[in-house]
């Protein structure tokens, strides 16, 4: 499963809001040229995440946008769904009578892509834009691995040639 650049760029673009406005509208412009994302997108992005009130607009001289919570209340999850970006590892159209297969019955492998979906959703509902921007984000580097998983690795890398 991949997150869009819609996600990604929506997370980006309100981490740099979040960094640079020390209280003051930042500009998309200012945004775009940082991050490397067309402004014509950001405005988009950002149409969306102000009808969700992740960020409030000012017009005129010295407008822009400015955060609408504080960012240790924004969970990445929020910024996500609110550019429409769905956060779902299956095929299937939710609420479709017809499975990700075409037949009208569930893949084998259904509930294994609906959980990993899910834990996708509680990963990010767990993270806040003020852990990202503190760059407190837990890694998987140091994370503790299954008996089984480590040893299935170590088992595969003995076994490939050199």
């Amino acid at each position: 499963m991949k997150l869009s650049t819609r996600g990604r760029y929506a997370v980006t673009a309100m981490a740099d809001l979040a960094t640079h406005s020390s209280g003051r509208p930042v500009t998309l412009a200012e945004i775009a040229d940082r991050q490397a994302i067309s402004l014509s997108y950001l405005e988009q992005l950002f149409g969306k995440l102000r009808r969700f009130g992740l960020v409030q607009s000012s017009r005129g001289p010295g407008g822009g946008y400015t955060l609408g919570r504080a960012p240790t209340e924004t969970p990445i999850a929020d910024i996500v769904l609110a550019v429409d970006e769905p956060i779902r590892a299956t095929g299937c159209k939710p609420g479709s009578a017809r499975a990700c297969n075409g037949a009208s019955a569930r893949c084998l492998t259904h509930d294994l892509w609906e959980e990993l979906g899910n834990q996708i959703q509680l990963y990010l509902s767990s993270v806040t834009l003020g852990d990202v921007i503190a760059r407190r984000v837990p890694s998987a580097e140091g994370a503790p691995v299954a008996p089984a998983v480590a040893d299935n690795l170590a088992e595969r890398q003995t076994s490939l040639p050199a």
